[in-house]
């Protein structure tokens, strides 16, 4: 046991080696950036520049892969000024299909700071004379203004040859890419304008949806509404600085709650993905697993031992992958597998293989793997991780504690929380005969 526990560890300590080279790398490449927005600020005082970047630096260094950082550049307008209405027909679709397009729509008695966008607003057909705010024309705008803006911070030396490259900026691109050079491998920014506006804080409609999160976390992370562009001529909500903000507060938890992020997107980043690294699981999916596992265990004591949390997220993750359905924590109707059902199968069996023997995982290679799907997995538990979905009924604390015990990584002293477990592992073995 305690070799099995200095294994999990070891592991997670390389892991832990790499992050702070890799955050004075990102420090480099975002003091760069950081000198260009300003440069644009400078030239056009609609587009701000947000120093706090503390989220993004936050998700730099949980990733294990040099994923593109997403950042998000606000506009100069008072979004609560703005109307929210849906798209028209006219309009193409979201590249996020499930997610609501919108038109943001300035209201003319309201809509003053639209003035100001001379040639990135239209005038709708039946808008009344409201104005529209188009997100390709406000794209094309400030891909012009960050290009004039590389030429004249290097004409003034606050830029060195090959600290940026903007070859990566397409004219159809819903974000703006560079490559920023913080070390010897180059960071990708995706610079995507955003409108905020006040909203009401996110109430779930869900049972004791917000146990286990810091008080007032989930309605600090979503008192604000973000739209970012779904095409040139809509936009769509955002939740990517909202999810950020909530793995914020359960880093302030205690427990190896991010540390089992960590191992995990480790092991996507080596040995779930395909070439380089590349597959159907995105860090984006483990980080809603994470929220997700921190809802449905909300014990101090769930989270005691880095093997024991890890697999909290494995259980739910397995779950996801079996019935290939993510749903999105704050949208939950929203599923993030979506789409990607062809390669979820071969997925399922790399990551069961990983819960039922992590030593064979537990430690970094060159090359492939060499994993093999010959691995035999327990009858009974793959039974319990396909049950109908249905009705939502086993997406709930008693079932993934069932789960857990199937894994045999199930500590929990609370007597009620066990006896919730025994109670539906007896109705569930009525339903699907034990297999010898």
């Amino acid at each position: 046991m305690e070799a099995n526990t200095s294994l999990w560890h070891s592991y997670l300590g390389v892991i832990e080696s790499r992050e702070r080279q890799r955050m004075e790398h990102f420090q480099r490449a975002e003091d760069i950036l950081l000198t260009l927005l300003e440069t644009v600020h400078a030239r056009e005082p609609r587009f701000l520049v947000d120093y706090a970047r503390n989220l993004e630096a936050f998700e730099f260094g949980l990733c294990a892969s040099e994923d593109a950082v997403t950042l998000e550049v606000p506009l100069r307008i008072d979004g609560d000024s703005l109307r929210v209405l849906p798209c028209h027909a006219r309009d193409s679709p979201a590249r996020h299909p499930s997610e609501l397009n919108t038109c943001l729509l300035g209201v003319c008695s309201a809509g003053r700071d639209l003035e100001d966008w001379t040639g990135v607003v239209d005038v709708m057909e039946h808008g009344g004379g409201a104005g529209c705010l188009l997100p390709g024309k406000i794209l094309q705008h400030l891909k012009e203004l960050l290009v004039s803006a590389i030429v004249q911070c290097q004409r003034l030396f606050l830029l060195q040859p090959g600290d940026i490259s903007a070859e990566n900026l397409r004219e159809d691109a819903l974000e703006l890419s560079l490559l920023i050079r913080g070390s010897w491998k180059p960071i990708r920014f995706d610079i995507v304008p955003v409108v905020r506006r006040q909203q009401e804080p996110l109430q779930l409609q869900r049972r004791r949806s917000h146990r286990g999160f810091p008080e007032g976390s989930l309605r600090k992370a979503t008192e604000e509404a973000h739209f970012v562009p779904a095409s040139p001529q809509c936009w769509r909500s955002s939740t990517h600085l909202p999810i950020l903000k909530l793995l914020q507060g359960v880093d302030t938890l205690k427990g190896p709650r991010l540390d089992s992020l960590r191992l995990l997107d480790q092991l996507r980043d080596q040995d779930w993905g395909g070439e380089g690294g590349k597959g159907s699981l995105t860090f984006n999916h483990l980080k809603m697993v994470l929220l997700w596992s921190t809802e449905l265990f909300p014990s101090p004591e769930d989270w005691q031992d880095l093997e024991g949390s890890v697999y909290r997220l494995l259980v739910i993750l397995l779950r996801c992958l079996a019935t290939q359905h993510l749903p999105h924590f704050l949208n939950p109707e929203e599923n993030l597998f979506q789409g990607a059902a062809p390669d979820l199968a071969s997925l399922y069996y790399k990551v069961e293989s990983f819960a039922w023997d992590p030593q064979r995982f537990l430690h970094f290679h060159f090359g492939p793997h060499g994993f093999s799907g010959s691995w035999q997995a327990d009858a009974e538990t793959r039974a319990l991780l396909q049950l109908p979905r249905e009705d939502g009924s086993h997406w709930d604390t008693a079932y993934f504690d069932v789960l857990l015990s199937q894994f045999q990584v199930y500590r929990i002293q609370d007597s009620a929380r066990r006896s919730a477990m025994s109670q539906l592992l007896s109705k569930i073995r009525q339903e699907i005969p034990r297999q010898s």
